[in-house]
């Protein structure tokens, strides 16, 4: 959470953070440009500061966490399809899976879930039949922290995913620990674009 932003962690930090910075600079060029985003965090206390910021800034947006009903949630997708929204923030876990926001032409993740596969499913909500544009999707990566090491460890799960796919040894490359890690997790294939 100290890589997403210090409030996070510090009740009495009244200041940004890099990462919000980036994000509302970005925002502000994607609305010049008439794209809608779709911004995911695991984090629903850093979606509170996002939504703080977006008020602030006067951005109009959806919001979707695991507290959404089912109506509110139908509720909320369609008024972002419609257009009446610039932005939707989604509760990474929430908002993985069910969801068509075909609107959305970006997808911004502010922070790395440990497992690629559920970043993948979120990134999948822009791509869905009916998509008609491109989408463009960024992480915002804080330097020097442990979401470098997180983003590594997905290019490693997704490169032995690869080589299982294709028949190559990769399994006999990792270590019993390693394997046992990855049979506890789970193994998911990332899906492909």
């Amino acid at each position: 959470q100290l890589s997403c932003h210090i409030g996070l962690v510090d009740d009495k930090w009244k200041g940004s953070s890099a990462k919000l910075d980036v994000l509302m600079e970005q925002l502000e060029q994607l609305k010049e440009q008439g794209n809608r985003p779709l911004i995911f965090s695991q984090f629903t206390t850093h979606l509170a500061l996002i939504r703080a910021a977006l008020e602030k800034a006067g951005f109009s947006y959806q919001y979707l966490d695991g507290q959404t009903t089912p109506v509110q949630r139908q509720e909320r997708v369609e008024a972002f399809q419609r257009g009446e929204s610039d932005v939707f923030l989604i509760s990474l876990k929430a908002g993985g899976t069910g969801l068509n926001l075909t609107a959305a032409d970006y997808v911004i993740h502010m922070d790395p879930w440990w497992n690629p596969a559920v970043e993948d499913q979120a990134t999948d909500r822009a791509h869905r039949i009916g998509q008609t544009k491109p989408v463009m999707v960024y992480r915002i990566i804080a330097r020097g922290t442990i979401e470098e090491q997180i983003l590594q460890m997905h290019d490693e799960k997704r490169d032995l995913v690869d080589g299982v796919l294709s028949g190559a040894d990769a399994a006999g490359k990792l270590s019993t620990k390693e394997l046992a890690e990855m049979i506890r997790q789970g193994i998911e294939v990332p899906s492909r674009r």
